[in-house]
C-alpha cells in the first residue's frame, strides 16, 4: 500500500475528480488532482552563529502540489493531452514560484503509439528518470538533501521545451530541445535564452535511453544547459534499480562540468557575489555517485536509506579563488500508511562537508535535520 502511494504521486498518476464527457467521434476526460504534503523540521546550524532552529516546511516526500490534466481521444491511437501544474507551501499558501502560476507544468501536445511529443514548461528527461526509477528519495526531499539532482540537473524544468517520450518493449527513450530554460531569469547567471542574434543561448537539450528487463533497470543519460552568454553545463547521468522481493536497491552516478556559475550559486548558503566571487567559465566539475535501498517492511511501512557524494574541482570560496571540496549526505526515511491516500513519515538526515564545500552549509561544516510529516493525495 505504501509503496503504490509513494510511486503513484512521484508519477502525478492518482485522482479524485474525473469529468468525462463523450460523443460519438471523441471522448475527453480533465481531471483535477493533487498532493498536500507539510511537515515539521529541526535543523542544526542553520545560520551562520551555529544556531539551531525548529520550523513548519513544504513536504519532505512529494512538495505539494494541484493540477489539471486532460486527454481527448482522436481516434485511431491518437490523444491530445495537457496538464497544468502548481506547487504551493501548505505552510502559508503562497505558491511555490511567485513568477509562475504553473511552475510544475504547463504543457500541450499528442499522444500515440508511437511515443509522446509534448510543447511547454515541463520536467527535463534527467528530472524525469530519478523522480520517478532510479533516485531512492524521488527527488522530493528536502533542498540539504535534494541538492545533488537539483544542482547538477540545472533546475530540474526547462521552459519553451519540447519533449519526446517514447516506449519500445522494455525500452524508454526521452529527449528534449528547450529554446529558453527560464524565462523569468535576467541575472548574470540566468538561463532566459531567446536573445535576437544568439539563437543558442539559454537553450538547452536533453537526452535520455533506458532498459528494464527482468527485476533490473537501467538508464545512461546527457542534458546541455546555455546560459544567456553562451557559457555551458554539461550533465551524463548513469542510475540503476534492482528490485527483488520487497525491497530494491539503488546505484547511480551524475557528472557535471559547469561553466556557467549556475552550480557555484545553487549550492552556496554563504555570500558570494555573483560574476565576482562566481566566476563563468572557470570549469567548476562535480562527481556523484548515490545509493540506496528502500524495503516494504510491512503492507503500511516503507523504509528508506539513501546516500549522496559530491567531489568538486574548481569550485568557488570566495574572493576569486577557486578550490576542491567533498560533500556526503545519508538520509533516512520511514512512511506509514494510514490508508491508500494517506500517510505520516519520519526523517533523519545528515551533511558533512569539507574543502570548497564549506560554503554549502551556512555555519559549522556539518548539519543535521529531522523532520515529521503528514501527506494525502487526492
Amino acid at each position: 500500500m505504501n509503496k503504490q502511494l509513494k510511486r503513484a504521486a512521484a508519477a502525478l498518476g492518482t485522482s479524485a475528480i474525473a469529468l468525462a464527457c463523450q460523443s460519438a467521434f471523441a471522448q475527453s476526460s480533465v481531471t483535477l488532482y493533487g498532493v498536500a504534503d507539510v511537515g515539521i523540521r529541526y535543523l542544526t546550524h542553520s545560520n551562520a552563529n551555529n544556531e539551531g532552529r525548529i520550523f513548519m516546511t513544504n513536504g519532505a516526500i512529494t512538495n505539494s502540489r494541484f493540477g489539471l490534466k486532460g486527454s481527448e481521444d482522436l481516434g485511431n491511437g491518437l490523444k491530445a493531452i495537457f496538464q497544468l501544474e502548481s506547487g504551493i507551501d501548505l505552510q502559508s499558501g503562497a505558491q511555490s514560484d511567485s513568477k509562475r502560476l504553473f511552475n510544475r507544468a504547463a504543457y500541450v501536445g499528442l499522444s500515440s503509439n508511437y511515443g509522446t511529443l509534448t510543447l511547454g514548461r515541463q520536467k527535463t528527461p534527467l528530472f524525469d528518470l530519478l523522480g520517478d526509477t532510479y533516485d531512492p528519495l524521488t527527488v522530493g526531499n528536502y533542498f540539504e538533501n535534494a541538492w545533488l539532482p537539483v544542482a547538477l540537473g540545472a533546475g530540474l524544468y526547462a521552459d519553451n521545451a519540447v519533449k519526446y517520450d517514447g516506449t519500445f518493449g522494455g525500452l524508454n527513450v526521452k529527449a528534449m530541445y528547450s529554446f529558453g530554460t527560464d524565462s523569468t531569469s535576467t541575472g548574470a547567471n540566468g538561463f532566459s535564452g531567446q536573445i535576437p542574434g544568439h539563437l543558442g543561448a539559454g537553450s538547452m537539450y536533453g537526452f535520455t535511453a533506458s532498459y528494464t528487463f527482468g527485476s533490473l533497470s537501467v538508464v545512461a543519460g546527457v542534458q546541455q544547459n546555455s546560459d544567456n552568454s553562451n557559457h555551458k553545463q554539461t550533465i551524463f547521468n548513469a542510475n540503476a534499480v534492482y528490485a527483488f522481493s520487497t525491497a530494491k536497491i539503488y546505484i547511480g552516478y551524475l557528472h557535471s562540468k559547469d561553466d556557467t556559475g549556475f552550480v557555484d550559486s545553487t549550492l552556496s548558503q554563504r555570500d558570494l557575489t555573483l560574476g565576482v566571487d562566481i566566476l563563468k567559465g572557470s570549469g567548476r566539475k562535480d562527481d556523484g555517485p548515490l545509493a540506496g535501498v528502500t524495503w516494504q517492511a510491512t503492507p503500511a511501512l516503507l523504509l528508506t536509506g539513501a546516500f549522496y557524494y559530491d567531489h568538486m574541482k574548481n569550485a568557488a570560496i570566495g574572493g576569486g579563488a577557486l578550490g576542491s571540496g567533498n560533500r556526503y549526505t545519508g538520509v533516512a526515511v520511514a512512511e506509514y500508511a494510514l490508508s491508500r491516500r494517506t500517510e505520516v513519515y519520519g526523517t533523519v538526515d545528515f551533511n558533512k562537508v569539507t574543502g570548497a564545500a564549506a560554503v554549502e552549509l551556512p555555519g559549522t561544516s556539518n548539519q543535521t535535520g529531522v523532520s515529521v510529516g503528514i501527506r494525502n493525495i487526492f
